[in-house]
């Protein structure tokens, strides 16, 4: 799979259909920050926008990041970003229809 700023390919060279999400993250561990904001740099090109939360009275941060992503890529995102100790994530998938790019 091929991913650049303006389509994303699969193996055979077709764009593959993108999905709107939001994924939930919630940290418990703030040394895990720094790993988590690499992957989502990594798929910056991906994100619609970010929104985070620092909830003191807990010791947790909320963060909420939308994407127009394969559904594969989005999965993948999440699942490297819920794998870090001490983060936990969530996604939830648009009922729009997928968008060809």
């Amino acid at each position: 799979m091929t991913m650049t700023a303006e389509h994303t390919t699969g193996s055979a060279g077709e764009a593959q259909p993108t999905r709107v999400a939001l994924i939930g993250i919630v940290v418990e561990n703030p040394q895990a920050v720094p790993k988590m904001n690499e992957l989502l740099h990594e798929y910056a090109h991906y994100v619609i926008g970010r929104m985070g939360i620092p909830y003191e009275k807990r010791g947790v941060s909320i963060i909420s990041v939308a994407v127009d992503a394969p559904a594969d890529v989005i999965s993948a995102l999440s699942g490297k970003i819920g794998r870090l100790e001490g983060i936990s994530t969530k996604t939830i998938y648009s009922k729009l229809p997928e968008n060809e790019t």
